[in-house]
């Protein structure tokens, strides 16, 4: 007789299982009796829970998405100006939480199923929407909005691409991939103040 609320509780070994299982083996390597037998649990329960290592690693992607939404609230929660909550957004995309070596391979495994999946790709374009909405919200308090839309756009464009770079140097450099942004949107910034 299965216990009372282990669900959630082997729900979350599997997901952490999967996003240790792909940084170490590759998204193309792994199976979900691996997955499970790291996570504790019979394949036969990973299957019956999540179906497939596809609809698993779309179940990681809520999980990591859901993640980075609250540690992008604990920082916007400190930031008092408009710009402040742009560091904040900078910050939690970048923090320790979301720039370890196993939840980027995971994030890489994602941006690769989104090429083919739709509810990758789905999933994706929220991430991505949420992103540029947060930028946007600090943005119009200091430009115009149509310009807050433009510079909003790009540095979404720019955390996800100093993401993927930084992610990918040896040792990855969350510091630095930071401070190359921060340094990017006083340079937006300015070059539209010096033009109003």
């Amino acid at each position: 007789m299965p216990r009372i609320g282990m669900e959630p509780v082997r729900r979350k070994a599997l997901i952490d299982a999967a996003i240790e299982a792909i940084h170490q083996e590759g998204m193309a390597h792994i199976t979900m009796g691996t997955i499970a037998k790291r996570a504790g649990v019979s394949a036969g329960l990973a299957h019956h829970y999540f179906g497939g290592k596809d609809k698993l690693l779309l179940a990681t992607m809520r999980h990591l998405l859901s993640e980075l939404g609250e540690e992008m609230q604990r920082c916007l929660k400190t930031a008092a100006t408009p710009r402040a909550r742009i560091s904040a957004i900078i910050a939690g995309n970048f923090s320790e939480a979301q720039f370890r070596p196993a939840v980027i391979s995971a994030w890489l495994a994602f941006y690769e199923a989104a090429q083919t999946e739709p509810e990758a790709r789905r999933l994706l374009r929220v991430y991505t929407r949420r992103l540029e909405s947060n930028l946007l919200h600090a943005l119009q308090d200091l430009v115009v909005r149509e310009e807050a839309v433009r510079i909003a756009e790009t540095l979404a464009a720019l955390i996800d691409g100093v993401w993927i770079r930084r992610s990918l140097a040896e040792p990855a450099d969350p510091d630095g991939a930071a401070a190359l942004l921060e340094h990017a949107v006083d340079a937006l910034l300015n070059r539209k103040q010096a033009h109003a």
